[in-house]
């Protein structure tokens, strides 16, 4: 299934205050609580924490990468 990783490493980087840092989180969560609403869902898994839907063009709608291991993608086409 379609999953990738939300990660966010360019926080502390990326922002020059803590309202700076505030308003990237509340985008985040924004983008969040709208990913839900269209049905994507987060799976705990053995290597980190995975954001799924079940609709591959949903998914693909949104632009993420689809982190997906090339074999599986295949086997999901096929």
């Amino acid at each position: 299934m379609a999953h990738f990783t939300w990660k966010d490493t360019g926080l502390t980087a990326d922002c020059a205050s803590l309202d700076a840092m505030a308003a990237r989180f509340e985008e985040a969560a924004a983008l969040m609580r709208r990913m839900a609403a269209e049905g994507f869902w987060l799976e705990r898994q053995a290597d980190g924490p995975h954001i799924n839907h079940a609709d591959p063009a949903v998914f693909e709608a949104y632009g993420f990468v689809n982190e997906e291991s090339p074999e599986r993608q295949l086997t999901l086409l096929a």
